[in-house]
This record gives C-alpha cells, structure tokens and sequence, in this order.
C-alpha cells in the first residue's frame, strides 16, 4: 500500500473510532447538493441530520456525543471557526442561517437542553451560545456574546427593509442570561446584559 491511500486509511480509522463521518462519506453528503470545501479540516458526526444546499468552509465541528442529537436543515453557511456540539441535549437548526464570520459556539451540554434556532438568522463574531434557548426566524446574535435561556422572537432577516419587522437582536459583548427580546427589538450590552437596555431596532435603522 503506497503512503497516500495508508494516511487516508489512518484518517478515516480515526474518525470512525470518533463517531465522525470518513472523508469517502463526506463526499457522499456532498452529492446531497451540500459543499464541504475542506473535508479534510470538517468534522460532523455520523448521526448528525443534514438536509441539502449547506456550506461547509474550513475548520468547522458538529459533534453529537452520546445522547446529544443534532439536526440541520437546508441552505446554512458554516463559516470557519463554527463548533456546535450536543453533549446531550438536542440542537435543531432551520434553514437559511448565517454562523460566523468570526466564530460561533452552540452547545447543548445537559440533557433536557433545547437550542432550536429558526430560519435566516446570523450568529457571528465569536458568540457563545448555550443551554436552551429560543432563537426565532431572523433572529441575530452579532458579537463575543454568552447566551443562556434566551428567547428572541421571529420575524424577517437582517436584510428586510423595515426594522420593526425583523426578528430579535442582541449585539455587543457580554453576558445575556434569562431574556426575552421581541420581533423589531434589540438590547445592545456592555459587560451583562438586561431587560431595561431594550431598545427598538428602527434606533439604529431609521
């Protein structure tokens, strides 16, 4: 056996042992319509549920050890430096969502742990997002931000044209524990985070 086909053995023995799909089934969910542009830096579970028209860039993790379930829907892009992981609990992502540029942590740790994200949100810029908690369509945590049993409500992306019609935002950096920020809402924080900082996105989008 010639080194190349060797070292592609040893990477996929390794996989296996890891519960990750091998480099040959990577490809296969490829021929799913999803593109994985580095199948050599993406790790995703085996037991992962992927649907169709996702992005895959380099550096990426999904992982669902043990009892931990995760499922993706269509059209998400995972921008380098995504890890999301189901240590056992269950993570359910919709379609059309944006994780990174910058990062983004999503993790559900404890068994009755939710994380459901919607369709057309963001998630970037090294957002940690924990436990369980709600994220509606277009909702959209933009920043180094710890989030734990929130609830953002669902509305239009970041890209419709009327700020009161688009789905919850928390921006900034900070602990965000325990809030709940309606459709066309934002709480922009500092340090922790809180109700009264509740603000109307048209502040920032006349």
């Amino acid at each position: 056996m010639t080194f190349a086909p060797l070292l592609l053995e040893q990477i996929d023995q390794q996989r296996a042992q890891g519960g990750f799909y091998a480099l040959t089934e990577l490809i296969e969910l490829c021929r799913a319509e999803n593109q994985i542009l580095d199948p050599f830096s993406t790790l995703i579970s085996r037991s992962v549920a992927v649907g169709t028209g996702n992005r895959f860039y380099p550096n990426v993790l999904i992982e669902a050890a043990g009892a931990g379930r995760i499922q993706i829907g269509d059209r998400n892009l995972f921008y380098p430096g995504t890890v999301i992981i189901a240590g056992a609990g269950v993570i359910r992502i919709g379609s059309g969502n944006q994780f990174g540029e910058g990062g983004v942590s999503l993790r559900a740790d404890g068994p009755a742990d939710r994380l459901i994200i919607a369709d057309e949100g963001r998630y970037m810029h090294g957002a940690q997002i924990s436990g369980s908690n709600q994220l509606g369509a277009g909702s959209q945590v933009l920043g180094p931000i710890i989030v734990r049993g929130c609830e953002l409500g669902g509305g239009g992306g970041h890209r419709e044209p009327d700020p009161d019609l688009r789905g919850g935002v928390l921006k900034g950096a900070g602990l965000a524990s325990g809030l709940a920020v309606g459709q066309g809402e934002v709480i922009n924080g500092r340090a922790a985070f809180a109700m009264a900082m509740l603000e109307r996105q048209r502040a920032y989008h006349p």
